[in-house]
């Protein structure tokens, strides 16, 4: 076999490779691209998004998964509120559709321990010492119990709650 053979089967098969390579890694790096038409907003959370201006109207498909605010300034903030996803449509003055964005509300990402007692979850965030955290999917009990104390507090802080009135 001459020089020139080995050289065209060389070539010949490092183009076969890399060929190969493209159609196996070509839907890998296609899926790890961010969609510019979707925000990744994870659950309890809150996200900045800036939209053209002249906005008039959103309308959110699914509130029980997503909450869009419109600021000043065409600034919307996108607060997620259940797991899934759904979309929001920004509507100008005369009902033109400016934007129709999906939205993917995710979990948290922070540490979590997940407890199971039984088929009753508890959720716990663990950065750096464990505390209770409220997670959709918790059992009825632990998350009656912890949105209480929550709300108990909080009304002892904004001077609502609770305070003893002087006896007559």
């Amino acid at each position: 076999m001459s020089f020139q053979s080995q050289r065209i089967r060389a070539v010949t098969r490092i183009g076969f490779i890399s060929l190969a390579a493209a159609l196996l890694l070509g839907p890998a790096l296609a899926t790890a691209a961010p969609d510019p038409d979707r925000i990744a907003v994870n659950v309890d959370q809150a996200k900045l998004v800036k939209l053209p201006g002249g906005i008039a109207t959103i309308v959110v498909g699914n509130p029980l998964i997503a909450d869009v605010t419109l600021q000043n300034g065409g600034v919307v903030v996108v607060t997620g509120k259940g797991y899934g996803a759904t979309n929001f449509i920004a509507l100008d003055r005369t009902g033109q559709v400016l934007v129709d964005r999906q939205i993917q509300v995710e979990g948290p990402t922070d540490q979590l321990v997940t407890v199971y007692r039984g088929i009753d979850r508890e959720t716990y965030s663990c950065m750096p010492v464990c505390q209770r955290r409220i997670t959709l999917g918790d059992g009825d009990t632990y998350f009656r119990a912890t949105m209480e104390q929550a709300g108990t507090l909080n009304n002892q802080a904004t001077g609502s709650g609770g305070a003893a009135k002087p006896q007559n």
